[in-house]
């Protein structure tokens, strides 16, 4: 048995696929599978897959999506730790066997992560990384308030999923926070403070599935309310403790959505800007509202030019006020 499965999903990326494949087989010196999931992709794509070596290759007929596509990948591959990544994306030479190591050393976490380079649209790295800083051990109530965890930076044990389950498809672009809050309820998790992956960073006009950050919101507010709020550990704690992770939550989510709406005006996306403003304003207005007074946590405003920055939070100012008078 393998000791450890990259597995890749692929979609029409054939271009693209052969970095990542190669990077997954030098993140390791150790017996690593790695499995190509072909998510029902085009001719080109197929043809590349079944020239690839050294992989298990796996073909699905009919698209399941990336969750979906990942678990086919599960269900295939050998190994005892498990790690995905995406076909665009490229785990560093050497990655693995850290991580490999800390998962042996403690085998009470469930899983281990690190930090992703923060990769341009063509891939070359930024030189930025994220997380700036990775906490661990009981880190449950973080996770539930933001994924902090880049998905093609994490390796996590097989044995978990038989007490969390797979991933789901019907939440695509959060499969892997939900999976992540899902073994964090359980175990605790190690990190590695150090880059992992290049990760290649969705823009609001790249078509990447968390390109789109109003789905990714809508998706996220209803997990968190329909499920993550309804799991034991939150459940039994105190009344005081739910409002806090729940303003967090509705903060950060915030955040994310009027991050996105300064990125689509700098690239001239003013519709999506502010369909971005107004679903931050439907779900999270309270968020809104404390981001739009916190300076320190909303500094990205800092780095785009002051006329631009006038005219988001002009806009954003308005469309609350207008917001307050609607509910009054």
């Amino acid at each position: 048995m393998a000791e450890a499965s990259i597995i890749i999903t692929t979609y029409n990326r054939p271009h693209l696929l052969a970095r990542a494949v190669e990077s997954a087989h030098a993140s390791s010196s150790r017996d690593v599978e790695v499995v190509v999931v072909d998510d029902a992709a085009d001719q080109e794509t197929a043809s590349v897959c079944r020239r690839l070596k050294d992989v298990t290759y796996v073909r699905v007929e009919k698209n399941q999506g990336v969750a979906g596509a990942r678990n086919r990948g599960i269900l295939a591959s050998r190994g005892e730790y498990l790690s995905f990544l995406d076909d665009d994306d490229l785990r560093l030479a050497g990655s693995l066997d850290g991580q490999i190591d800390a998962l042996e050393s403690a085998p009470e976490a469930g899983f281990v992560y690190g930090q992703a380079i923060l990769g341009l649209e063509d891939g070359r790295p930024s030189g930025e990384s994220y997380p700036a800083h990775c906490p661990e051990g009981d880190v449950f109530w973080e996770l539930l308030s933001q994924n902090f965890v880049p998905c093609g930076a994490a390796l996590f044990r097989r044995s978990c999923l038989s007490r969390v389950g797979l991933l789901d498809p019907s939440i695509p672009g959060i499969d892997d926070w939900d999976l992540w809050v899902r073994i964090a309820h359980r175990y605790p998790v190690l990190s590695q403070e150090k880059p992992i992956m290049i990760w290649r960073q969705s823009t609001p006009v790249s078509g990447q599935g968390t390109s789109n950050a109003v789905k990714i919101v809508e998706l996220s507010t209803e997990r968190f309310r329909q499920n993550w709020s309804l799991l034991s550990r939150v459940q039994q704690a105190s009344a005081r403790r739910r409002r806090e992770i729940s303003r967090r939550f509705s903060f950060n989510m915030a955040r994310h959505l009027l991050w996105e709406a300064v990125r689509s005006m700098a690239a001239g996306q003013l519709l999506r800007a502010q369909k971005n403003i107004l679903t931050a304003l439907r779900l999270c207005p309270s968020g809104v509202a404390r981001a739009l007074v916190r300076p320190k946590s909303f500094r990205f405003l800092l780095t785009h030019a002051p006329a631009e920055r006038r005219a988001f939070k002009s806009s954003a100012s308005h469309l609350l006020r207008q917001e307050g008078k609607s509910r009054a």
